[in-house]
């Protein structure tokens, strides 16, 4: 039997129809923070997960949108490094 794998944290990068942005962007903001343009992060059961990617593909049109979820162990096992202007505020730093 193969094992499951439950991911605890994801990124969601999207590139979609003007049509359909803003349903896209709240869909994503019920689940992740916001931390840029069309990209979102955050943690991620799998129960979540799954809701998630239902409301994406009750949205989008797959002939004609690209939405890419990376799912991660944790948040612990990548590292991030900004470049460039970094006077933004996540959803993050705005908790700490």
């Amino acid at each position: 039997m193969k094992k499951q794998v439950n991911y605890n944290y994801a990124f969601v990068f999207y590139d979609v129809n003007e049509k359909r942005v803003q349903k896209v962007f709240k869909v994503c903001k019920k689940y992740l923070s916001h931390f840029q343009y069309s990209v979102f992060r955050g943690e991620m059961t799998p129960s979540k997960l799954i809701k998630l990617k239902t409301d994406l593909n009750s949205v989008i049109d797959p002939l004609e949108d690209f939405v890419c979820i990376i799912k991660l162990m944790n948040e612990g096992v990548f590292g991030e490094e900004i470049l460039g202007k970094q006077d933004r505020q996540t959803g993050e730093s705005l908790i700490l």
